[in-house]
């Protein structure tokens, strides 16, 4: 399972963007990110790109930017090793650019925003991180460690293993933010566990992987910064497992 992100497309409203407004609201503006990204997806190609690509940096660049550089404080209150970038190459936001060399999609642009909030040792390691996919009609909010290494998916399991309570208090508290985990599993127990282990589900996990799909409601009703926090706030104990499961500090 990949991790993916927001989302407000609503037809029929106006959609209008301002980076002023995002920057003093803390939050997307979903109608102008889902126009241009549903024009894109009809259009995507060098010529079209080009022609509207002001239209990309004032509509949807430059807001998501600020959003990342607005949404600091309430990604420190979840974790202060967790990094809000907010620079325009190389920081939090993802390029518009598909990478298309083994793909046979040779479609040049994503039709869709995604937004990394990656651990501070994250270029050292394989890390947990926090994830908001925006894209028409299906966007969500994730959080968690897709595809860990070996040692890596040995340690997480070892900390499920060793706290069986906290690990299924962490699920509790996730689902109650609306949060279920996702990813590939193994077809057999993982070497060390018994197939009638009480957590064998959550053993055999490859992924561990947190998502909530995120309506055009919600991302549309001017408090998404402050829903999202909250949202990523019930997958806190989680997080920390594997955060620390890994090796790093939460």
């Amino acid at each position: 399972m990949a991790i993916s992100c927001y989302s407000c497309g609503i037809h029929g409203e106006s959609r209008c963007s301002s980076l002023s407004a995002i920057s003093r609201s803390n939050d997307v503006d979903p109608p102008a990110v889902f126009t241009f990204l549903d024009e894109l997806a009809a259009n995507n190609n060098k010529s079209w790109f080009d022609t509207n690509k002001r239209r990309y940096e004032e509509e949807v660049k430059g807001p998501l930017i600020a959003f990342v550089g607005s949404f600091d404080e309430r990604l420190a209150g979840l974790s202060s090793h967790f990094v809000a970038d907010p620079r325009p190459n190389g920081g939090s936001l993802f390029r518009i650019y598909r990478d298309v060399r083994f793909s046979k999609d040779k479609t040049p642009y994503k039709t869709e925003a995604g937004i990394h909030f990656r651990h501070e040792r994250g270029k050292d390691v394989h890390a947990p991180g926090y994830y908001l996919h925006l894209a028409p009609a299906n966007s969500f909010a994730a959080c968690g460690l897709w595809h860990p290494e070996t040692a890596q998916q040995a340690s997480i399991r070892s900390a499920i293993d060793q706290d069986q309570a906290g690990w299924l208090a962490a699920k509790e508290a996730a689902a109650s933010a609306s949060l279920t985990l996702g990813g590939d599993s193994l077809k057999r127990p993982p070497k060390g566990y018994e197939a009638d282990h009480p957590l064998i589900d959550d053993l055999k996990r490859k992924d561990f992987v947190l998502s909530s799909d995120l309506s055009d409601a919600q991302l549309a009703n001017g408090g998404f910064a402050a829903e999202l926090a909250e949202i990523w706030t019930g997958a806190s104990p989680i997080m920390r497992l594997l955060t620390e499961a890994v090796g790093l500090e939460f």
